[in-house]
Protein backbone atom coordinates (compact mmCIF):
# COMPACT_ATOMS: atom_id res chain seq x y z
CA UNK A 1 0.00 0.00 0.00
CA UNK A 2 1.50 3.48 -1.28
CA UNK A 3 1.96 6.23 1.71
CA UNK A 4 1.46 8.52 -1.38
CA UNK A 5 -1.62 10.88 -1.81
CA UNK A 6 -2.14 11.49 -5.23
CA UNK A 7 -5.87 13.22 -4.63
CA UNK A 8 -6.16 17.00 -5.63
CA UNK A 9 -8.79 19.15 -5.52
CA UNK A 10 -10.51 21.50 -8.54
CA UNK A 11 -12.89 23.37 -8.42
CA UNK A 12 -14.44 22.36 -4.94
CA UNK A 13 -14.27 18.91 -6.85
CA UNK A 14 -12.00 15.94 -5.30
CA UNK A 15 -10.28 14.28 -7.98
CA UNK A 16 -8.30 10.46 -6.97
CA UNK A 17 -5.42 11.62 -8.89
CA UNK A 18 -4.51 14.55 -11.37
CA UNK A 19 -5.11 12.85 -14.44
CA UNK A 20 -7.61 12.92 -16.77
CA UNK A 21 -7.55 12.59 -20.99
CA UNK A 22 -7.64 15.01 -23.52
CA UNK A 23 -10.86 15.75 -25.57
CA UNK A 24 -11.43 14.05 -29.02
CA UNK A 25 -8.97 11.31 -28.15
CA UNK A 26 -10.95 9.14 -25.82
CA UNK A 27 -14.12 9.36 -27.38
CA UNK A 28 -15.80 9.14 -24.07
CA UNK A 29 -14.41 5.67 -22.80
CA UNK A 30 -15.95 3.17 -24.44
CA UNK A 31 -13.13 2.23 -27.11
CA UNK A 32 -10.76 2.62 -24.51
CA UNK A 33 -12.48 0.71 -21.54
CA UNK A 34 -11.53 -2.73 -23.09
CA UNK A 35 -7.83 -1.82 -22.70
CA UNK A 36 -8.14 1.06 -19.75
CA UNK A 37 -9.57 0.51 -16.29
CA UNK A 38 -11.71 3.80 -16.57
CA UNK A 39 -12.00 3.91 -12.67
CA UNK A 40 -8.39 4.35 -12.50
CA UNK A 41 -8.22 7.45 -13.93
CA UNK A 42 -8.79 10.91 -12.17
CA UNK A 43 -11.72 12.22 -14.87
CA UNK A 44 -13.34 11.25 -18.23
CA UNK A 45 -13.08 14.24 -20.40
CA UNK A 46 -14.94 13.68 -23.14
CA UNK A 47 -14.87 14.35 -26.97
CA UNK A 48 -16.67 17.60 -27.65
CA UNK A 49 -20.18 17.72 -28.20
CA UNK A 50 -22.57 20.01 -29.52
CA UNK A 51 -26.67 20.99 -29.39
CA UNK A 52 -26.75 19.00 -32.81
CA UNK A 53 -24.64 16.59 -34.50
CA UNK A 54 -21.64 17.52 -36.59
CA UNK A 55 -20.28 15.71 -39.39
CA UNK A 56 -17.01 16.60 -39.72
CA UNK A 57 -15.08 17.46 -41.87
CA UNK A 58 -14.21 15.69 -45.43
CA UNK A 59 -11.27 12.82 -44.92
CA UNK A 60 -8.51 12.57 -45.17
CA UNK A 61 -8.46 13.93 -41.68
CA UNK A 62 -5.20 12.90 -40.31
CA UNK A 63 -1.65 12.96 -40.59
CA UNK A 64 1.44 11.60 -39.10
CA UNK A 65 4.17 13.99 -38.23
CA UNK A 66 7.57 14.23 -36.61
CA UNK A 67 6.97 13.46 -33.11
CA UNK A 68 2.99 14.08 -33.37
CA UNK A 69 0.39 14.34 -35.60
CA UNK A 70 -2.17 16.57 -37.74
CA UNK A 71 -5.95 16.19 -37.43
CA UNK A 72 -8.56 17.91 -38.82
CA UNK A 73 -11.78 16.07 -38.02
CA UNK A 74 -14.00 18.76 -37.54
CA UNK A 75 -15.60 17.96 -33.91
CA UNK A 76 -17.40 15.18 -35.32
CA UNK A 77 -20.03 14.40 -33.11
CA UNK A 78 -23.27 12.71 -32.86
CA UNK A 79 -24.82 15.71 -30.84
CA UNK A 80 -26.17 16.20 -27.51
CA UNK A 81 -29.65 14.17 -27.60
CA UNK A 82 -27.24 10.93 -28.34
CA UNK A 83 -24.80 11.76 -25.55
CA UNK A 84 -26.91 12.59 -22.81
CA UNK A 85 -28.62 9.04 -23.91
CA UNK A 86 -25.64 7.10 -24.81
CA UNK A 87 -22.25 8.35 -23.11
CA UNK A 88 -23.08 9.76 -19.73
CA UNK A 89 -25.03 6.74 -18.41
CA UNK A 90 -21.98 4.56 -19.99
CA UNK A 91 -19.63 6.85 -17.94
CA UNK A 92 -22.09 6.67 -14.88
CA UNK A 93 -20.55 2.73 -14.51
CA UNK A 94 -17.39 3.90 -13.75
CA UNK A 95 -15.73 5.70 -10.33
CA UNK A 96 -14.65 8.69 -12.16
CA UNK A 97 -15.42 12.48 -12.73
CA UNK A 98 -16.68 13.43 -15.74
CA UNK A 99 -15.75 16.41 -17.22
CA UNK A 100 -18.01 17.18 -20.52
CA UNK A 101 -16.19 19.30 -23.65
CA UNK A 102 -18.82 21.56 -25.36
CA UNK A 103 -18.08 23.00 -28.84
CA UNK A 104 -20.68 24.92 -30.86
CA UNK A 105 -20.83 27.89 -33.45
CA UNK A 106 -22.08 31.03 -31.89
CA UNK A 107 -22.53 32.35 -28.23
CA UNK A 108 -26.18 31.05 -28.53
CA UNK A 109 -25.30 27.42 -29.18
CA UNK A 110 -22.45 27.12 -26.64
CA UNK A 111 -25.13 28.83 -24.72
CA UNK A 112 -28.13 26.16 -25.12
CA UNK A 113 -25.78 23.24 -24.87
CA UNK A 114 -24.33 24.49 -21.46
CA UNK A 115 -28.17 24.65 -20.17
CA UNK A 116 -28.74 21.01 -21.32
CA UNK A 117 -25.91 19.78 -19.39
CA UNK A 118 -27.04 22.08 -16.58
CA UNK A 119 -29.07 18.95 -15.07
CA UNK A 120 -26.94 16.06 -16.34
CA UNK A 121 -24.80 14.06 -13.44
CA UNK A 122 -21.37 15.11 -14.88
CA UNK A 123 -18.68 17.15 -12.45
CA UNK A 124 -17.58 19.80 -15.05
CA UNK A 125 -17.67 21.78 -18.40
CA UNK A 126 -14.63 22.11 -20.86
CA UNK A 127 -16.05 24.73 -23.13
CA UNK A 128 -14.05 24.64 -26.22
CA UNK A 129 -13.32 28.02 -27.99
CA UNK A 130 -11.39 27.27 -30.64
CA UNK A 131 -14.35 26.58 -32.25
CA UNK A 132 -14.73 28.86 -35.60
CA UNK A 133 -17.06 31.49 -34.89
CA UNK A 134 -19.40 31.93 -37.53
CA UNK A 135 -21.43 34.92 -36.79
CA UNK A 136 -17.61 36.42 -37.23
CA UNK A 137 -16.33 34.71 -40.35
CA UNK A 138 -15.11 32.39 -38.69
CA UNK A 139 -11.99 33.56 -36.56
CA UNK A 140 -11.89 31.05 -33.72
CA UNK A 141 -13.95 32.86 -29.84
CA UNK A 142 -10.27 31.90 -28.50
CA UNK A 143 -8.14 33.89 -30.19
CA UNK A 144 -9.69 37.49 -29.37
CA UNK A 145 -9.12 38.41 -25.42
CA UNK A 146 -12.87 40.44 -25.81
CA UNK A 147 -14.54 37.16 -27.19
CA UNK A 148 -13.23 34.71 -25.18
CA UNK A 149 -14.79 37.25 -21.92
CA UNK A 150 -17.63 37.38 -23.62
CA UNK A 151 -18.19 33.55 -24.64
CA UNK A 152 -17.06 33.16 -20.53
CA UNK A 153 -19.70 35.43 -18.87
CA UNK A 154 -22.67 33.53 -21.53
CA UNK A 155 -21.61 30.05 -20.53
CA UNK A 156 -21.26 30.81 -16.71
CA UNK A 157 -24.70 32.77 -16.30
CA UNK A 158 -26.52 29.33 -17.41
CA UNK A 159 -24.06 26.97 -16.05
CA UNK A 160 -24.85 24.88 -12.98
CA UNK A 161 -21.01 22.85 -13.07
CA UNK A 162 -18.04 24.64 -13.10
CA UNK A 163 -16.51 26.05 -16.11
CA UNK A 164 -13.41 25.50 -17.56
CA UNK A 165 -12.29 27.36 -20.40
CA UNK A 166 -9.78 25.51 -22.73
CA UNK A 167 -7.03 28.12 -24.34
CA UNK A 168 -6.10 27.67 -28.01
CA UNK A 169 -2.03 28.39 -28.46
CA UNK A 170 -2.68 29.92 -31.37
CA UNK A 171 -2.72 33.61 -29.73
CA UNK A 172 0.33 36.36 -29.80
CA UNK A 173 -0.42 36.05 -25.55
CA UNK A 174 -1.92 33.44 -23.76
CA UNK A 175 -1.84 35.13 -20.65
CA UNK A 176 -3.98 37.81 -22.00
CA UNK A 177 -6.26 35.40 -22.85
CA UNK A 178 -6.73 33.58 -19.52
CA UNK A 179 -7.41 36.90 -18.32
CA UNK A 180 -9.51 37.91 -20.27
CA UNK A 181 -11.49 34.19 -19.03
CA UNK A 182 -10.79 34.66 -15.82
CA UNK A 183 -12.42 38.59 -15.70
CA UNK A 184 -15.70 36.46 -17.23
CA UNK A 185 -16.16 34.40 -14.46
CA UNK A 186 -13.96 31.13 -15.13
CA UNK A 187 -13.52 28.51 -12.73
CA UNK A 188 -10.52 27.08 -14.27
CA UNK A 189 -8.76 26.86 -17.50
CA UNK A 190 -7.37 23.83 -19.40
CA UNK A 191 -4.12 24.47 -22.40
CA UNK A 192 -2.76 23.82 -24.55
CA UNK A 193 -5.72 23.35 -27.61
CA UNK A 194 -3.44 22.07 -30.75
CA UNK A 195 -1.61 24.65 -32.34
CA UNK A 196 -2.25 25.00 -36.09
CA UNK A 197 -0.35 23.07 -38.63
CA UNK A 198 0.06 22.02 -42.26
CA UNK A 199 1.84 18.86 -44.22
CA UNK A 200 2.11 18.39 -47.96
CA UNK A 201 2.01 15.19 -49.26
CA UNK A 202 4.93 15.77 -52.08
CA UNK A 203 3.52 12.55 -54.03
CA UNK A 204 0.54 13.63 -54.69
CA UNK A 205 1.60 17.30 -54.23
CA UNK A 206 -1.55 17.96 -52.47
CA UNK A 207 -2.60 18.58 -48.79
CA UNK A 208 -1.98 15.59 -46.66
CA UNK A 209 -5.28 16.45 -44.93
CA UNK A 210 -8.35 17.93 -46.64
CA UNK A 211 -9.18 20.71 -44.88
CA UNK A 212 -5.84 21.90 -45.73
CA UNK A 213 -4.63 23.19 -42.28
CA UNK A 214 -5.00 21.09 -38.99
CA UNK A 215 -4.22 20.58 -35.06
CA UNK A 216 -0.78 19.87 -34.43
CA UNK A 217 -0.72 17.42 -31.42
CA UNK A 218 1.94 15.44 -29.88
CA UNK A 219 5.75 15.54 -27.66
CA UNK A 220 6.85 18.14 -30.78
CA UNK A 221 4.08 20.82 -28.92
CA UNK A 222 4.77 19.87 -25.55
CA UNK A 223 7.90 22.28 -24.65
CA UNK A 224 5.80 24.94 -25.79
CA UNK A 225 2.45 23.83 -23.95
CA UNK A 226 4.51 23.87 -20.86
CA UNK A 227 5.48 28.00 -21.43
CA UNK A 228 1.97 28.49 -21.53
CA UNK A 229 0.95 26.64 -18.77
CA UNK A 230 3.86 28.21 -16.45
CA UNK A 231 3.00 31.68 -17.75
CA UNK A 232 -0.80 31.40 -17.19
CA UNK A 233 0.20 30.17 -14.00
CA UNK A 234 1.75 33.32 -13.34
CA UNK A 235 -1.25 35.55 -15.01
CA UNK A 236 -4.13 34.33 -13.54
CA UNK A 237 -5.34 33.03 -9.83
CA UNK A 238 -7.40 30.00 -11.85
CA UNK A 239 -6.29 26.13 -11.15
CA UNK A 240 -5.11 25.11 -14.65
CA UNK A 241 -5.53 21.53 -16.56
CA UNK A 242 -2.44 20.92 -18.62
CA UNK A 243 -2.13 19.25 -21.79
CA UNK A 244 0.16 19.00 -24.88
CA UNK A 245 2.36 15.87 -25.64
CA UNK A 246 2.19 14.26 -22.31
CA UNK A 247 3.29 10.91 -22.94
CA UNK A 248 4.72 9.44 -19.63
CA UNK A 249 5.11 10.44 -15.79
CA UNK A 250 8.09 12.61 -16.23
CA UNK A 251 5.80 14.78 -18.95
CA UNK A 252 2.96 14.98 -16.85
CA UNK A 253 4.96 16.46 -13.56
CA UNK A 254 6.78 19.07 -15.75
CA UNK A 255 3.04 20.58 -16.61
CA UNK A 256 2.50 20.09 -12.81
CA UNK A 257 5.62 21.82 -11.65
CA UNK A 258 4.64 24.54 -14.01
CA UNK A 259 1.51 24.88 -12.00
CA UNK A 260 -1.46 22.77 -13.52
CA UNK A 261 -3.56 20.75 -10.64
CA UNK A 262 -4.85 18.23 -13.54
CA UNK A 263 -3.12 16.87 -16.71
CA UNK A 264 -4.66 15.13 -19.91
CA UNK A 265 -2.93 12.53 -22.01
CA UNK A 266 -4.14 12.96 -25.48
CA UNK A 267 -1.78 12.08 -28.95
CA UNK A 268 -0.14 9.35 -26.83
CA UNK A 269 -3.86 7.63 -25.97
CA UNK A 270 -3.47 6.52 -30.08
CA UNK A 271 -0.59 4.55 -29.83
CA UNK A 272 -0.62 3.44 -26.32
CA UNK A 273 -3.67 2.83 -25.03
CA UNK A 274 -2.23 2.07 -21.32
CA UNK A 275 -0.68 5.38 -21.20
CA UNK A 276 -2.68 7.01 -18.48
CA UNK A 277 -2.82 4.14 -16.79
CA UNK A 278 1.31 4.01 -16.63
CA UNK A 279 1.37 8.13 -16.16
CA UNK A 280 -0.78 7.51 -12.86
CA UNK A 281 1.91 4.38 -11.17
CA UNK A 282 4.61 6.45 -12.52
CA UNK A 283 3.65 10.08 -10.87
CA UNK A 284 3.27 7.69 -7.61
CA UNK A 285 6.83 6.07 -8.35
CA UNK A 286 8.47 9.40 -8.79
CA UNK A 287 6.63 10.63 -5.55
CA UNK A 288 7.85 7.33 -3.10
CA UNK A 289 11.26 7.93 -4.73
CA UNK A 290 11.66 11.09 -3.93
CA UNK A 291 9.92 11.37 -0.27
CA UNK A 292 7.03 13.02 -1.58
CA UNK A 293 4.13 12.21 0.68
CA UNK A 294 1.59 14.50 -1.45
CA UNK A 295 1.39 15.52 -4.86
CA UNK A 296 -0.07 18.69 -4.20
CA UNK A 297 3.16 19.73 -3.27
CA UNK A 298 4.52 19.96 -6.58
CA UNK A 299 1.86 21.73 -8.12
CA UNK A 300 3.65 24.91 -9.07
CA UNK A 301 6.93 24.65 -7.10
CA UNK A 302 9.00 26.01 -10.06
CA UNK A 303 8.66 29.54 -9.62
Amino acid sequence: MSNVNLGVSLCGIDFKNPVTVASGTFGSGMEYSEFVDLNKLGAVTTKGVAITPWAGNPTPRIAETYGGMINAIGLQNPGLDTFLERDIPFLKNYDTKIIVNVCGHSEEEYVEAVKRLADAPVDMLEINISCPNVKEGGIAFGTVPASAEKITKAVKAVAKQPIIMKLSPNVTSIADMARACEAGGADAVSLINTLTGMKIDINRRTFAVANKTGGMSGPAVKPVAVRMVYEVANAVNLPIIGMGGIRNAEDALEFIMAGATLVSVGTANFNDPLTTIKVVEGLEAFCEKNGVKDIKELIGCVK
